[in-house]
């Protein structure tokens, strides 16, 4: 199959794919039911304050950060991948099987802090396993980031359905089942071949390492103006260009569809050139729908842009998972816990920044996003001083 780029005629690599596309779907089906209603849930079933609202959505992606960070490293180490992901699916049955029968503010907050943290590690472990059992980089993880899209297409509207005849406890009750699947299969996986049977090339003049905190910051920054863009949306067409709900959803859905083709096609991509060129033309094309999307006054020109804000989510958030590996390819689940760990960080800076954006109005959202990709640019390009002539350079 040549989307795996299958170096060796091997069983394993088939198998333990399909294996990890299965959990791929259901971690993000189970992630797409629970996140988007966390908000809803506490302000309508909980009755939390505003403020108990704002120390909840901070708190939880910082646990997150801290837990896929130690996670990762054991992953590392000589803790078996398959059972960091086993651990997080169990994390998930008890996590969000307290959210179906608690409605204590703090002793949610409790359970986020600790087993749904932990939960948040499995996104990261899943495109390291990834990356481990397909011996250095290819398609498997750009497939399992396609499908993980794929999931979160159809989980909203399923989970919506869900509360409104089940209710709370159908919604996360079922999302602990979910997580029971995931953690199911987690342990069933295979244990990766130990030695790569193809070795990538490293120059010696430069260290993959050594622009790490730079790409690092720029992913903040760029992942930070995607969450922005996407979370404002919907705001933004409303209030300033006079459209309805559903042009936004239209928008969005548009977006998601154009983002399944273009994943693969720039993941086969990133095999045969540079990934680091790749992100910063993605960068690149970042300013230019953050930019337009600056001076559109009617809906049909947001539903045209979204060409653009897909080719950007494919580059960044889809080479962008390989290109962290790649720069640091001994330390797999390190490197994706930090590429995930940049997207949260990028969100709670969105978050602020949207809340600047209500006072000033919504169209500021998007200079917001375009000042973020300017710095984000700025940084890859300083990255890449460190890290264009040290990339992994594979034998054929």
């Amino acid at each position: 199959m040549t989307a795996l780029r299958e170096r060796t005629s091997s069983p394993l690599l088939s198998r333990t794919f399909l294996q990890l596309s299965v959990i791929s779907v259901v971690c993000g089906v189970s992630m797409a039911f629970a996140l988007p209603f966390n908000s809803l849930f506490l302000t309508t079933e909980v009755k939390v304050t505003p403020l108990q609202l704002s120390v909840f959505l901070i708190a939880s992606p910082l646990a997150s950060v801290v837990a896929s960070t130690i996670l990762g490293k054991l992953s590392d180490g000589r803790v078996q991948r398959r059972y960091t992901l086993a651990a997080g699916g169990v994390a998930g049955v008890i996590g969000y099987g307290l959210f179906a029968v608690l409605r204590d503010y703090w002793l949610l907050l409790g359970t986020t802090v600790i087993f749904v943290a932990i939960t948040s590690s499995l996104l990261p472990q899943l495109f390291a396993y990834g990356r481990q059992v397909s011996q250095g980089p290819s398609m498997v993880v750009s497939v399992l980031r396609t499908l993980l899209s794929v999931a979160w297409v159809a989980g909203p509207p399923l989970a919506a359905l869900v509360v409104a005849n089940v209710g709370w406890v159908g919604l996360y009750g079922a999302t602990a089942l979910l997580q029971l699947g995931v953690a199911v299969l987690a342990v069933l996986l295979p244990v990766p071949a130990a030695e790569p049977e193809e070795t990538p090339v490293v120059e010696e003049t430069g260290h993959t390492r050594a622009g790490f905190p730079f790409v690092a910051a720029a992913f903040v920054f760029l992942q930070g103006s995607v969450g922005l863009a996407v979370g404002g949306l919907p705001l933004f067409v409303t209030t300033e260009l006079k459209g309805t709900a559903g042009d936004a959803g239209l928008a969005m859905g548009l977006c998601a569809a154009l983002e399944i083709p273009m994943m693969l096609w720039f993941g086969a991509l990133a095999n045969r050139m540079s990934q680091h060129k790749l992100v910063v033309i993605g960068a690149a094309i970042s300013l230019s729908y953050h930019g337009l999307m600056l001076f559109t006054h009617a809906v049909w020109q947001v539903l045209a842009l979204q060409v653009l804000h897909a080719t950007v989510i494919s580059l960044v958030m889809g080479v962008g998972i390989t290109y962290f590996q790649s720069l640091d390819p001994e330390r797999p689940g390190h490197a994706t816990t930090i590429f995930s760990n940049t997207q949260v960080v990028g969100g709670m800076i969105s978050g602020a920044l949207l809340g600047v954006a209500q006072q000033f109005g919504f169209r500021w959202i998007y200079g917001f996003t375009l000042t973020m990709c300017v710095l984000g640019l700025m940084l890859l390009l300083v990255a890449g001083r460190f890290t264009r002539r040290s990339e992994p350079v594979l034998l054929r």
